[in-house]
């Protein structure tokens, strides 16, 4: 099972004064964290994308290409791109570029994003959420095959032949398809024969099972081998010496996230209770001290019939400076060896 972090570049207000600490230095925080998680031996580190005040990475390519100067082994990759609000064409040539940067260890995971922002942002309709995303796929997909690409369709202008470059360091840049909870989406990335990136903020794992499997199914329909058919968890997570001193510095940063994205859908006030539940055993939270963290990335590896990957998306305890560049080392130095000895059981 690979291992890797997933980061919003979420900049967040100090509890006590109501500050916002400096972008400029959160900014290169997470370029520190990126190399920590170098360092240590993680699998991989993704970047978001999101067009809000909460959020630095309305520009992940850029943040990667400035990570990948200061690493060497880790693979990085998007965590989502937001690809109906995204030109195909352009969105290949950033990533093609960021893999010659890190000969050969870029990827994408490409979604329909789980917030809207984007889409008023380039002027796009939310009534063509689906169609959008279905046609650039299709796109991106080509131009990883064919160089100069004759392709035509609803969106965007023809392609008549142009070269489309850079061409990547990778013979192929690797691409995943990241779902929330939406059926059609599992069986589209079954039928194409991508690897699936599983975002689960929230309940337990099990619950997703039946969505993987669908997933499965439809590639295996599709003619797909089990070694096509690959999956992946994003969920969210956070290692501490203990499991106390973990959930203390994850919390403040997810209530004050939860409740103002909450706000805004409609959702109650989040709490304490809440986030217990969903640290405890039976929740999708993967935050606590190395063993009882591997222990759960264990279960969610049964629960869902064998997982790839699994990325922690940990940007929300970004306060806890010191506690965030600790939680980086506990994971690839104590969980991961766990999880790859594979010494654990739920």
């Amino acid at each position: 099972m690979e291992i890797g972090i997933d980061s919003f570049a979420a900049i967040l207000p100090d509890p006590a004064t109501g500050r916002l600490p400096s972008a400029t230095d959160r900014m290169a925080e997470l370029i520190e964290e990126v190399e920590i998680a170098d360092r240590v031996g993680l699998d991989v580190f993704g970047i978001g994308e999101h067009h809000r005040a909460e959020f630095l990475d309305s520009a992940p390519a850029i943040i990667l290409a400035a990570a990948a100067a200061r690493t060497s082994r880790i693979r990085l990759t998007s965590a989502v791109t937001v690809l109906s609000a995204a030109d195909p064409v352009r969105v290949f040539q950033e990533f093609a570029t960021l893999d010659l940067i890190a000969r050969g260890r870029a990827e994408i995971v490409v979604g329909r994003g789980s917030f809207g922002e984007a889409f008023p942002l380039f002027g796009l309709d939310t009534r063509a959420y689906d169609d959008l995303f279905a046609e650039k796929l299709d796109l991106l997909l080509k131009l990883g095959e064919t160089t100069n690409l004759t392709w035509e369709g609803r969106f965007r202008p023809p392609l008549g032949g142009q070269g489309v470059f850079p061409r990547p360091h990778q013979p192929r840049l690797p691409l995943w398809i990241g779902v929330g909870g939406t059926p059609q989406s599992f069986a589209r990335a079954g039928v194409l024969g991508l690897p699936l990136m599983v975002a689960i903020i929230g309940g337990g794992f099990e619950r997703f099972r039946p969505l993987v499997d669908l997933y499965r199914e439809a590639g295996r329909r599709a003619g797909h081998g089990p070694d096509k058919l690959v999956v992946g968890v994003h969920a969210m997570g956070f290692v501490g010496e203990t499991n106390a001193a973990a959930k203390d510095a994850f919390f403040p940063g997810w209530a004050h996230l939860t409740a103002k994205v909450g706000r805004e859908r409609g959702w109650s006030p989040p709490s304490r209770q809440q986030f217990e539940a969903m640290a405890g055993p039976e929740g999708a939270f993967l935050i606590g001290d190395p063993a009882t963290v591997a222990a759960k990335m264990r279960h969610a590896d049964e629960a869902l019939g064998g997982v790839s990957r699994i990325t922690f998306q940990m940007s929300t305890a970004s306060l806890e400076t010191a506690a965030m560049k600790r939680s980086i080392e506990l994971l690839g130095a104590e969980v991961a060896p766990i999880i790859r000895a594979g010494q654990v059981k739920p």
